[in-house]
C-alpha cells in the first residue's frame, strides 16, 4: 500500500516541515503520495507535486479548510485512510493538533516524534528529553506517525511533476470554527527553519540586555534570536522563542547559545544542530558538554567583541 504525507501549508505555500516529512514517508514501504487540503491551495498542491519521492498529490478543496482546524481536516483524512498503510503528520504544533485525532479515530496507536525508520514496521523516537532513544514495532494495519523534522533531511526538488489529483472535500461538520488569529511579525527567519540561531539564557539578565548584547550579533549573522526556557519565564524574550523540550526544536547549520547554562529540557531542543558554539562564565556548565566550541568568558565583554570582530 502507499504512504500518505499530510501537507501543512498556509493556502499558498508549503511549510519547510513538509519536506522533511515526505523524506520520512520515503522510507516506509510503498509510493508517496501528499494530501493539501486547503481553499484556493492549488498553488501549494503544485509546489508539493515537485518535490521528488512525490507520486501523487490529491487536492481537496474547501473553504473549511483555509484555516486548518484539526475536526475538519481529520474527516478528510479518515475519508482516504483506509488506502494507506502509514499517514505522516510533521511533529509541529499544526501536526500535533491534528494526528492524535486522527489515531483516535482510527482506534490505532499514534507513534510520535520519530527520527528514524527501521523498517516498514519499526522505528526510533526519542524518550527521557532525548537522553534515550526507544525502538518501537507497530502491528497497526494503518500507522499514524508525526516525524521529528530534525531527523530527516528535506526532501529536493524533482525534474518531473507528479499528477494531482482532485478528491472529494468532505463537509464540514460544524463541530469548530476559525475566530481569528493574532501573528507576530518578525523580519528574522522563523526558528524552526533558520540555519543560523542565536540564543540567550538566564545568564542574559534582563530583557534591555538581552536585546541590547544578542540583537546586534543576530544581524551581523542573518540569524534568528532564540531563547532558554529560563529566559522567557524571567521574561527576557517571547515564548515563541523558546528552544527546548517543551519549546521548539531546532537543528540549525550553526546554533550560538549565550548565557546558557544547557539543562537537558534545552539541550533535548538543539542538540542536533551542526555546531554548537556555547559562551559561559561557568566552565563546569553543561553546554560545554554539547558545544563543539566553548569559550569561558563573561558574555557581556565576549559577544560585543565578536561582534565587532565580524
Amino acid at each position: 500500500m502507499s504512504v500518505l504525507v499530510i501537507a501543512e501549508h498556509d493556502n499558498a505555500s508549503l511549510r519547510g516541515a513538509t519536506f522533511n516529512t515526505v523524506t520520512a514517508a520515503g522510507q516506509c514501504s510503498g509510493d508517496v503520495h501528499v494530501l493539501v487540503a486547503g481553499h484556493d491551495a492549488m498553488q501549494a498542491a503544485r509546489q508539493a507535486a515537485l518535490i521528488q519521492g512525490v507520486a501523487k498529490v490529491l487536492h481537496a478543496d474547501a473553504p473549511g479548510f483555509e484555516h486548518g482546524l484539526a475536526e475538519t481536516l481529520a474527516a478528510q483524512i479518515l475519508a482516504l485512510a483506509r488506502n494507506y498503510s502509514h499517514i505522516l503528520f510533521p511533529a509541529t504544533a499544526w501536526g500535533k493538533n491534528i494526528a492524535p485525532r486522527v489515531a483516535a479515530k482510527l482506534d490505532v496507536a499514534q507513534i510520535s516524534d520519530i527520527i528514524k525508520v527501521r523498517s516498514p514496521d519499526t522505528f526510533e523516537r526519542p524518550i527521557y528529553a532525548g537522553n534515550a532513544i526507544v525502538t518501537v514495532q507497530s502491528g497497526d494495519a494503518i500507522k499514524v506517525i508525526t516525524v521529528r523534522t530534525t531527523g530527516f533531511d528535506p526532501a529536493a526538488a524533482s525534474v518531473s511533476t507528479a499528477p494531482i489529483e482532485t478528491v472529494t472535500a468532505v463537509a464540514d461538520s460544524g463541530i469548530s470554527s476559525f475566530v481569528g488569529s493574532e501573528i507576530a511579525k518578525n523580519d528574522r527567519p522563523e526558528l524552526t527553519a533558520a540555519k543560523i540561531i542565536v540564543s540567550g539564557g538566564r545568564g542574559m539578565g534582563s530583557s534591555g540586555q538581552f536585546d541590547a548584547v544578542l540583537t546586534p550579533l543576530a544581524d551581523k549573522l542573518g540569524a534568528a534570536l532564540g531563547a532558554s526556557r529560563a529566559a522567557v519565564d524571567a521574561g527576557y524574550a517571547p515564548n515563541d522563542w523558546q528552544v527546548g523540550q517543551t519549546g521548539k526544536i531546532v537543528a540549525p547549520q550553526l546554533y550560538v547559545a549565550c548565557g546558557i547554562s544547557g539543562a537537558i529540557q534545552h539541550l533535548a531542543g538543539m542538540k542536533d544542530s551542526k555546531v554548537i558554539v556555547a559562551i559561559n562564565k561557568d566552565a563546569e556548565a553543561p553546554i560545554f558538554g554539547v558545544a563543539d566550541y566553548g569559550l569561558e568568558a563573561d558574555l557581556f565583554v565576549a559577544v560585543p567583541e565578536l561582534v565587532k570582530a565580524l
